[in-house]
């Protein structure tokens, strides 16, 4: 009786101790999620010229703070790695993030993933806008109507423009998948940096650049500072397919307020004014929850982009 009863107390006390370091663990990872936002900083990164975003973006705060009942303050960052380290300074709540931003962001522990944008797809190679809503996109390799570039084979030599190193449609995409083929464009080509998706295709039109690297399909946002670029400048290449920008948040912020931001969104994406305001910044006509492992595909480019840039 007496081992029997010794047995008992071993097994009453080591479930005790579970029991405690189960509550620990519990209250542990709650307060690491315990941050609700006095007012709230949402930051854009500059897909085209920073000034035109801001102006277009800053009718949010206003949307924003009639869902939230707080202040909010939207900006643009200088870079995409600039909004990274914005994030992980928590000097940014909100980061209206690309993937390759939000991945790089998430593995330094600086943002998890909130939503996902969906946009119209584009019919190829016409640039024409369908009504098909999609959750992913692809990157193309545009070149002047009339070029002798007519397809990625002939780029050797020739002066590229790209986007930030970050940018998977604007460098990593193609770069890695024209490595694979054959072709470094790193060390194949004359690359040059240009700062926005409009700029890139502005470039080839005015023959600042024999090609150009962005998404499908930018032209249309060019074609409002030039509409000629329509018929003017072509895709002659495109990615495999990219998963849609996010709307990534600091890890350390509470689920309730996640839960509260999340209908925030949707109810402005779902507004008439709001509708026009995310559709004027990224072109975004909705947003739906996913989950970090949509964006596997993207780390493996994103390794793969490491190895060539040594």
């Amino acid at each position: 009786m007496k081992i029997k009863r010794i047995l008992l107390g071993a097994v009453v006390a080591g479930a005790a101790l579970l029991a405690t370091a189960c509550s620990n663990s519990s209250s542990s990872t709650s307060s690491k999620r315990s941050y609700t936002p006095k007012s709230l900083n949402v930051e854009f990164v500059p897909s085209t010229q920073a000034n035109k975003i801001e102006a277009k973006a800053k009718p949010l705060e206003k949307l924003l703070k009639k869902q939230l009942g707080i202040s909010v303050h939207v900006s643009v960052s200088t870079s995409y790695d600039g909004l990274v380290e914005a994030m992980a300074s928590k000097k940014v709540d909100v980061g209206f993030m690309p993937p390759d931003s939000y991945v790089l962001a998430h593995k330094r522990g600086a943002a998890d993933v909130l939503l996902q944008a969906e946009r119209y797809g584009y019919d190829e190679p016409s640039g024409k806008m369908n009504h098909t809503l999609m959750r992913k996109y692809r990157s193309e390799i545009i070149v002047k109507k009339g070029s002798k570039i007519k397809s990625w084979k002939d780029l050797k030599g020739k002066k590229v423009a790209v986007g930030d190193p970050s940018s998977a449609s604007s460098y990593i995409y193609p770069i890695v998948e024209l490595y694979n083929k054959g072709l470094n464009v790193l060390k194949d080509c004359k690359v040059i940096q240009v700062q926005g998706a409009d700029q890139a295709v502005l470039a080839v039109y005015n023959g600042d650049a024999d090609a150009a690297f962005t998404f499908s399909d930018a032209r249309p946002i060019a074609a409002q500072d030039e509409p000629k670029v329509m018929k003017d400048v072509v895709p002659i290449y495109y990615t495999k397919w990219i998963p849609n920008d996010t709307i990534s948040v600091r890890p350390d912020m509470s689920d309730k307020f996640r839960n509260k931001l999340t209908k925030a969104f949707q109810n402005i994406a779902k507004s008439k004014e709001g509708k026009k305001v995310i559709e004027s910044v990224y072109q975004h006509y909705g947003y739906v929850k996913v989950k970090d492992s949509a964006f596997n595909g993207l780390r493996k480019y994103q390794a793969e982009i490491k190895k060539i840039s040594k």
